[in-house]
Parts: C-alpha cells; structure tokens; sequence
C-alpha cells in the first residue's frame, strides 16, 4: 500500500513500526511527521506506506521496513 501526501518527506520525517494485526502477521509501516508550525512538544504522524503482504515474524517485516526506507533514501537525489 502506498499512500501518498505529496513531496517526500525528509528522512528524518519518516518512522518506522510493525504491528502484528493478527496473530504471527507482522507487517511494517513508514508514518510521517506532521508539520506543527514549529511546536515539538507532541509528535503527530500519518501513514505514508505500508506494507500489502504480511511478515511471518517481527524481524522480518522490521528487515523489510528498513529494506523500505532504504530504497526511498537511495532514490533521493545526491546533495
């Protein structure tokens, strides 16, 4: 599942989860930071990818996950 809320967040925007949803079905989610106007004494988030097939363990949806954020990082344009 991708949802997508326009520009890619930073980096440092994105979290990363995985909830068991049923049991021994784990899957991963990126949630992105919401723009607060500056305000950090609470953080919230939306979901901006998720994974559409279930992990048989938590380390392996937490591997696909990361797996996730990595392809969105190596897409970025270099600095």
């Amino acid at each position: 599942m991708h949802c997508d809320h326009g520009p890619m967040p930073a980096l440092n925007d994105l979290a990363l989860t995985v909830e068991e949803r049923e049991p021994g079905q784990f899957f991963w989610t990126l949630l992105e930071a919401l723009d607060h106007n500056g305000h950090a004494d609470a953080l919230d988030y939306r979901v901006y990818r998720s994974a559409a097939k279930p992990q048989t363990s938590y380390s392996n949806a937490l591997a696909m996950g990361v797996a996730q954020l990595q392809k969105i990082s190596a897409s970025r344009p270099s600095a």
